[in-house]
């Protein structure tokens, strides 16, 4: 059986781990916490980080920090993670969803010129695939309009556009530490703070509300209730796990990417993903002709022992997008790539030999692609 994702943990994961379990110290914000929020800013650009549970709720921070409320409006691409349109929702404003560029997969900037009404508070997209779509674009038009930029960047940990790190273009960028990305610590996420203004305010947001941080800095004599907030900090368990990740980041990219390319040199004349500097090896898809096809490849290879899945369904045809009632807009592509893409298995160690093993199994599934 070839599965569709295996989390790796390396033994020094699980070193520290044990030190964390060990020590007197199993909340958030500790040692662990420092160590691992600095290697993930190196590698987003030096960003200010907060480690979270999860990247949801890094976006909902975002939301917070932004003072996205009711009567809002937050342009989002169709194609993406629900999480980033709940992170709208959760405060009463309004997702508007725009459709996105054929060659990125990322949000159309033309669109989302087009969307913009006097209550648009931010632009908020996906680096797909750890692919950037037209960033300049994005930032001139939020310089324009004087909007907030959220760039979640939950598949694009290393990647780069134009010669600078992704997470290092919006107000507020977010990662994400799911099992399913290539580092990871079971469930976890960060915060990127870029714009330097919000960063004391993040901290309370953090601390469940409380000036807590600045009262741990010794700024304070004790902490009280000052702002909103929740408890948005990642167990000291979990960013050691993280920090052993992160000590191995270039060992685990350079495997992936292995794999990656193998996909990649075998699709060379149908699917060639080049568009960003630095491939992240996140994750290998192929686009299939309807979403009939792609169910009976992902069954034929199932059957041949081959775990594939497809991955987001476009926002604006949701149930619960219809049921809201949001800002209907065209978004074709965004329905017709959710409908076709198919994603193969890309993991850690995954090796020459059960790369080889889907090939051959895609080979006698004859997929026809676009």
């Amino acid at each position: 059986m070839i599965p569709f994702n295996v989390p790796y943990v390396p033994e020094i994961s699980k070193q520290y781990a044990l030190e964390a379990l060990e020590s007197d110290y199993q909340q958030g914000d500790g040692p662990f916490t420092t160590k691992a929020s600095k290697s993930v800013s190196d590698l987003v650009g030096g960003g200010h980080i907060l480690l979270t549970p999860s990247c949801t709720h890094a976006l909902e921070m975002a939301s917070m920090l932004a003072s996205i409320g009711p009567g809002d409006e937050v342009i989002l691409p169709s194609f993406t993670f629900t999480s980033a349109a709940t992170a709208v929702t959760k405060f009463g404003a309004t997702p508007v969803f725009v459709d996105i560029e054929m060659q990125t997969k990322g949000i159309d900037a033309n669109q989302v010129r087009e969307a913009i009404t006097p209550r648009t508070r931010a632009i908020s997209w996906v680096n797909y695939a750890g692919v950037a779509p037209d960033i300049e674009a994005l930032q001139s038009i939020a310089k324009e309009f004087n909007l907030l930029l959220i760039e979640d960047n939950a598949h694009g940990l290393g990647g780069s556009y134009k010669g600078k790190p992704l997470g290092s273009f919006g107000d507020f960028a977010t990662q994400s530490f799911h099992a399913t990305k290539n580092i990871q610590c079971g469930e976890g996420g960060a915060l990127v703070i870029n714009n330097v203004k919000y960063i004391d305010r993040a901290e309370v947001i953090r601390e469940k509300g409380t000036n807590r941080s600045r009262f741990i800095r010794g700024e304070v004599q004790k902490y009280e209730w000052v702002d909103q907030g929740s408890s948005y900090l990642l167990a000291e368990v979990l960013s050691a796990i993280l920090y052993g990740q992160l000590l191995e980041f270039s060992r685990i990219q350079n495997d992936r990417l292995g794999s990656w390319n193998a996909y990649s040199n075998y699709f060379m004349d149908s699917y060639n993903l080049k568009f960003n500097e630095m491939q992240v090896a996140h994750m290998f898809f192929i686009e299939l002709q309807t979403e009939k096809e792609r169910a009976r490849v992902i069954d034929e290879l199932k059957s041949a022992e081959v775990y594939s899945s497809f991955h987001y369904s476009s926002l604006a045809d949701s149930k619960f997008s219809d049921y809201m009632g949001f800002p209907k807009s065209l978004t074709p592509i965004s329905s017709e790539f959710s409908k076709t893409i198919l994603r193969l298995p890309l993991w850690f160690g995954m090796g020459p030999e059960n790369v080889t093993s889907v090939l051959n199994a895609l080979e006698k599934v004859q997929p026809q692609t676009i």
